[in-house]
């Protein structure tokens, strides 16, 4: 099993792919962190659309997908980034996605939270109809039976004219949930709209905006979930979190030694790197259950370099890689992508996902994988 792998200039190199998965044990529940994986959508490759009409979505592979997650004892985030919302999926196929994955969860006993945000807002919106969007989805979310996620909303960060409209709206929100809801600050890498959240672009002055509002409301926070790739200013703000209030690592950069923690605390996770990650990230955390640190960190730290990689600038394309991955572990029959969006990365890139992805031991068929991957190559005219 050998495979002939292009870099940046076009030169090709002799890889020789693993022959043997890494070895997982069967599914426990987590004694010791609540863990997320933030999940993305099968598209279907025989719909007939162009890249700016509504996802058609495979809804089989699509679940099947999540049964994977769940069947390693991973919690599905649900209509989250991952899952291209706002990137391909609209509010539609997320309202569709959300109602469909959270009786899935009932079926199987599995753990959903789900995204709740205003993008069925298409236009510039006030801030009575950016609260009336995301009650809307909230509804929505409550019905189904699934933990809320109050996500970050590029329409409210077009709307709103400081820190006092965030503290009005997102009192307002969760006054009236149901039940406690984890509160997603995700930064302007992620989405470039998002920029000045909480009113201010000096995170500083951003983070004392989202900590006056858990301390006003905490009793329905469950947690926060922060993407900002900093694990500096998350351990700093984990630390001023209230009793009972959970911090959810959403850093696809730091998350072993966040997930770890110190002798002040740690995060949770809620994580997209974990799609790909799944039964690897779920053994290490099985680990850490036991109370042994560095087993954990010995299964998690050697994940990072593929995690950088397809979180690398733009961040918000690190979709391509997931989904890229999920197609070469056979969790799908084809590399398509709803917006079309498998078009975002280069062949380079690829590349080096494969064999960072090979390494780690997630193919559970190493031979499929390689086939696949002589088969793109093929499409971009490397011969074998």
């Amino acid at each position: 099993m050998t495979i002939r792998l292009p870099d940046a200039s076009g030169a090709l190199r002799t890889y020789e792919p693993r022959t043997e998965p890494l070895a997982v044990h069967p599914r426990s529940a987590f004694t010791s962190r609540t863990v997320y994986s933030a999940a993305h959508v099968v598209a279907d490759p025989f719909a007939d659309v162009t890249p700016d009409a509504p996802a058609a979505v495979d809804w089989d592979a699509t679940l099947a997908f999540r049964r994977h997650l769940w069947s390693h004892g991973l919690g599905v985030a649900e209509a989250m980034d991952t899952a291209q919302r706002g990137m391909g999926l609209d509010w539609a196929g997320a309202a569709e996605l959300i109602r469909r994955s959270a009786a899935e969860a009932r079926s199987v006993g599995g753990a959903i939270a789900c995204g709740v945000g205003t993008d069925q807002l298409t236009g510039p919106a006030t801030l009575a109809e950016v609260r009336a969007a995301y009650e809307e989805q909230l509804a929505l979310v409550e019905e189904s039976g699934a933990k809320a996620i109050l996500m970050a909303s590029r329409a409210l960060a077009a709307a709103a004219r400081g820190p006092e409209d965030y503290l009005e709206l997102y009192g307002h929100l969760l006054r009236q949930a149901a039940e406690p809801v984890i509160l997603h600050w995700l930064g302007p890498m992620f989405d470039p709209a998002l920029e000045g959240y909480w009113g201010s672009s000096d995170l500083d002055a951003a983070t004392e905006v989202f900590l006056e509002v858990i301390a006003a409301h905490p009793d329905k926070v469950d947690g926060i979930k922060i993407s900002l790739l900093e694990a500096r200013r998350e351990i700093d703000l984990r630390r001023r979190l209230p009793d009972g209030v959970r911090c959810y690592t959403g850093d696809d950069f730091n998350y072993p030694e966040l997930i770890a923690g110190d002798d002040q605390g740690f995060s949770h996770a809620l994580l997209g790197i974990f799609d790909p990650l799944g039964p690897l990230a779920a053994e290490a955390v099985r680990v850490l259950d036991t109370g042994d640190t560095p087993g954990f960190r010995a299964l998690l730290d050697p994940t990072v370099d593929l995690s950088r990689h397809l979180f690398q600038a733009p961040t918000r394309f690190y979709k391509t890689g997931v989904v890229f991955l999920a197609w070469l572990a056979g969790h799908q029959d084809h590399f398509t992508m709803v917006g079309g969006l498998q078009s975002a990365r280069s062949l380079p890139h690829f590349t080096r996902a494969y064999e960072l992805a090979d390494g780690l031991g997630l193919f559970p068929d190493p031979k499929l994988a390689e086939e696949r991957m002589k088969n793109l190559l093929g499409l971009y005219g490397v011969t074998q």
